[in-house]
């Protein structure tokens, strides 16, 4: 590399340093965080547990409440289930095409959602993870007023993670941060079957 072409790039990370550093000096609240992992594409529920193993590694407490999900043979449950800090809760009856019983499903999701409530007033409760959670909106199991009402009122440093695809634009305002999964590709389209330790 030349050295005029070296002096541009150090100018330009000096510039962007800057502007990196003025915004990491404004960003000075520190406050437990709403976020959403909405979208198409896998990987949601992935996500929200590996912040699940940094809040862990910070000594942290947490719950985690499985909603729609039914199987306790996942190698995330396995796992996490032997951290003394993690409760889990699988509180689904499985998927709606599955059940095809709309009362079984509601009860389901409420009784998980009365658990969450738990957690959502616990101070003890570092982290809550209420994984698809937005399916109980789609298919009217929940109340998303109420929901955003317990949120709003949880402890102040508690952050929680809601996973689920389309996420009502109620609950995409009221988080500090939301990602979107997109699909590019899976392998599932081509044949190939849910795989331990991939899938589940």
């Amino acid at each position: 590399m030349s050295d005029e072409r070296n002096q541009r790039h150090n100018s330009r990370m000096a510039r962007k340093k800057e502007v990196v550093d003025a915004k990491i000096a404004q960003a000075s609240q520190e406050r437990g965080v709403l976020l959403v992992h909405t979208g198409n594409g896998k990987g949601k529920s992935s996500a929200a547990f590996g912040v699940l193993a940094r809040a862990l590694g910070h000594g942290h407490s947490a719950a985690v409440i499985q909603l729609v999900k039914s199987r306790s043979d996942t190698g995330e449950e396995g796992f996490f289930r032997q951290q003394p800090r993690v409760h889990w809760h699988v509180m689904g009856e499985g998927f709606t095409w599955e059940t095809q019983d709309q009362e079984k499903d509601l009860r389901a999701a409420r009784a998980a959602w009365e658990q969450a409530c738990i957690y959502l007033a616990d101070p003890a409760i570092d982290l809550v993870i209420l994984d698809e959670l937005t399916y109980a909106f789609k298919y009217g199991w929940l109340e998303l007023d109420a929901v955003l009402a317990a949120f709003a009122a949880r402890p102040p440093h508690q952050h929680v993670i809601v996973t689920g695809r389309a996420a009502p634009e109620a609950l995409v305002a009221a988080a500090d941060t939301v990602s979107e999964m997109g699909m590019v590709k899976h392998a599932f389209q081509a044949g190939v079957a849910a795989m331990p330790g991939i899938e589940f």
